[in-house]
């Protein structure tokens, strides 16, 4: 039997930041900017004009649209990772 590995959320974030070097609070800027809101209007957006895939669309959309959980869990995942270490 194959054991899945689960990304945490900070993953997401991390690849973003390593693929496209912006972080979370650029798109978020620039969402604003756009006048960008709506999830479905996000998505499009980060996966035709950024390149992302749909999860680390939904993941910046997280961060867009709740960013103080979106910190949290961010928090939680470092920690979780300290833990292990």
């Amino acid at each position: 039997m194959r054991e899945t590995k689960t990304m945490t959320y900070k993953a997401y974030i991390d690849n973003i930041k390593a693929k496209t070097g912006k972080d979370p609070e650029y798109f978020q800027a620039v969402a604003k900017e756009k006048g960008l809101a709506k999830h479905g209007e996000l998505l499009a957006w980060l996966k035709t004009d950024c390149g992302l895939g749909h999860g680390h669309a939904n993941a910046i959309i997280l961060y867009i649209q709740n960013p103080e959980l979106a910190k949290k869990k961010i928090l939680e995942d470092a920690r979780k990772e300290k833990a292990k270490k």
